[in-house]
């Protein structure tokens, strides 16, 4: 794992309908990820965050998605700074903002790359299409558009489709997905491991399996980490919780398993949500996850 670290902040709320999760980089800044990176001897520079500014809400009239060309703008941004970080040949680590970022992340990202894996620790896909969501919230479609499936504003981002394929995919953590992405899971082939696996089988087996399958067919894998992911009483500052979620303690035992690998070559933590957290619990437990993601260990 690369020793240089780019922090890249993408305040981003457009893909969504609730406020405060444009606050997300400022609440995980706030919560000290600098100093718990630099105490890990590693050379961090924090570049900021990404102008978003404050557009309204632009609900596009034959699809219904909302803020379609406002997302795909902003990820043509993100995109390129993201590509810039790595040919700097520093780590990208970006935060969000809500999970419609990782069009951008990932189309900056998997340019570098024949065959970019991708871990997506999220309870839902975000596998949805304007046709499939039952929102036209952009954030429940950056994974499919990585694929090269929907609008394409949006699977174009970059310039090129797709950036990922299904079978360099794995999901972690699922427990709500909607027809739609049922569907496409079973039809591309995609590994999910839901919380029934995870429950049955345990954590660490779950991430021994994601580690020997992605090995086995990637030349670099980039983590996608939503807040959401952990369940609301670890982590209650994000827009969509779903109960009965990867527990704090699983989900540092995902993330000191990935650094012994190090494999893991760019990341995104999303979905934080200070106006909807208890004293910044969220925000906190998104930094002691890249604590251990970056190596960081009790003896």
């Amino acid at each position: 794992m690369n020793k240089s670290i780019t922090i890249i902040g993408m305040p981003m709320d457009l893909g969504q309908m609730r406020r405060g999760v444009d606050m997300g980089p400022s609440a995980i800044r706030y919560a000290g990820i600098v100093e718990r990176l630099q105490g890990l001897n590693l050379e961090i520079h924090d570049r900021g965050d990404i102008q978003i500014g404050r557009p309204e809400v632009v609900i596009d009239p034959d699809t219904k998605m909302r803020n379609l060309e406002l997302v795909a703008e902003k990820s043509e941004i993100l995109a390129k700074v993201v590509d810039k970080v790595i040919e700097d040949e520093s780590f990208p680590l970006v935060f969000g903002g809500d999970h419609s970022i990782a069009i951008g992340t990932l189309a900056g990202v998997a340019r570098h790359y024949e065959n970019l894996g991708v871990i997506w620790y999220d309870a839902h896909g975000d596998l949805n299409t304007a046709e499939t969501s039952p929102s036209g919230n952009i954030h429940g479609m950056p994974l499919a558009a990585s694929l090269g499936i929907g609008h394409p504003v949006l699977t174009q981002i970059g310039g090129y489709s797709p950036k990922i394929k299904p079978e360099n995919l794995v999901i972690i953590g699922a427990r709500s997905l909607d027809v739609g992405e049922r569907k496409l899971i079973k039809e591309k082939g995609i590994k999910v491991y839901t919380m029934h696996e995870i429950d049955r089988l345990g954590m660490a087996k779950v991430i021994e399996e994601t580690i020997e399958y992605l090995k086995a067919r990637t030349d670099s894998v980039h983590l996608s980490l939503d807040l959401d992911g952990l369940d609301p009483t670890d982590a209650p500052g994000v827009g969509t919780p779903v109960l009965g979620g990867i527990s704090y303690r699983e989900s540092h035992l995902a993330m000191e398993m990935l650094a012994e690998t190090k494999m893991i070559t760019s990341a995104e933590f999303v979905e934080v949500n200070p106006i909807l957290d208890e004293r910044n619990k969220t925000a906190l437990a998104a930094v002691a996850l890249m604590g251990s993601l970056f190596g960081e260990k009790l003896l």
